[in-house]
């Protein structure tokens, strides 16, 4: 009776391609692994710097001028309400009553889509943390699947007052390195972050989505938009 065939052995395509995705899959792994110990102790400690505060130092190499990255951290109640609550007016209304993902939001932007309209971001407060502490301001599909796992280890593992407070100080400002509220509120006011008032706030927050070409000062729809959402928030 003649031997069984010896199985075939894989091609060394198909091995490299095998040890390469194993490599990716661990590496992915490890990455969010990584980024879940950090979060945990951002419970108690803060970031010295986030992976966009890199991104915007590498581009600085091309640039002509000066790169003076400015950016003091300052606990929440060292933080102007009127800000804290402009920026939840503007950002993310639903804020304290989502769980990382504001569905309502996402499902007005989808019916929005479907009538052909102009595309519009719906992420939340946290989503955006999530991609200021780890990820780049690159507007790609891959970066929006990378949000969804960090913004729920954020929720699980941080407070809100917390998540905000990070937000704060940490947020781009305005070009060449301005980050956090009171790098902020020193730079377009000559204030502290604590000083600032309910109208500067809504102009702050204003340039929020676009703090490499906005100036508090010509962002004057916009921060009348904030002060009635503020209004209407209760605020």
């Amino acid at each position: 009776m003649p031997d069984a065939a010896a199985p075939r052995s894989a091609s060394p395509l198909r091995r490299w391609l095998g040890r390469s995705v194993r490599l990716v899959v661990w590496l992915v792994a490890g990455y969010f692994l990584g980024c879940t110990l950090l979060i945990a102790a951002y419970r108690v400690i803060d970031p010295p710097f986030t992976t966009v505060h890199v991104e915007r130092w590498v581009e600085s190499w091309g640039s002509d001028g000066d790169y003076d990255y400015r950016r003091a951290i300052v606990p929440l109640a060292e933080i102007s309400a009127q800000l804290e609550r402009a920026v939840v007016a503007s950002e993310d209304a639903r804020c304290y009553q989502h769980h990382g993902f504001d569905w309502v939001e996402i499902g007005k932007a989808r019916e929005e889509a479907a009538r052909g309209e102009r595309l519009r971001g719906a992420s939340t407060i946290t989503q955006q943390l999530a991609k200021n502490l780890f990820l780049t301001t690159d507007r790609s599909w891959l970066r929006k699947a990378a949000e969804v796992p960090l913004a729920v280890v954020i929720e699980l593992l941080l407070p809100k007052e917390r998540i905000l407070e990070l937000y704060l100080n940490s947020i781009e400002w305005g070009p060449d390195g301005v980050f956090g509220a009171e790098a902020a509120a020193q730079v377009h006011y000559g204030l502290t972050a604590a000083q600032l008032s309910r109208n500067q706030a809504a102009r702050l927050a204003a340039i929020i989505p676009a703090p490499q070409t906005r100036q508090p000062h010509a962002a004057d729809r916009t921060a009348q938009f904030i002060l009635r959402r503020m209004w209407q928030l209760g605020y």
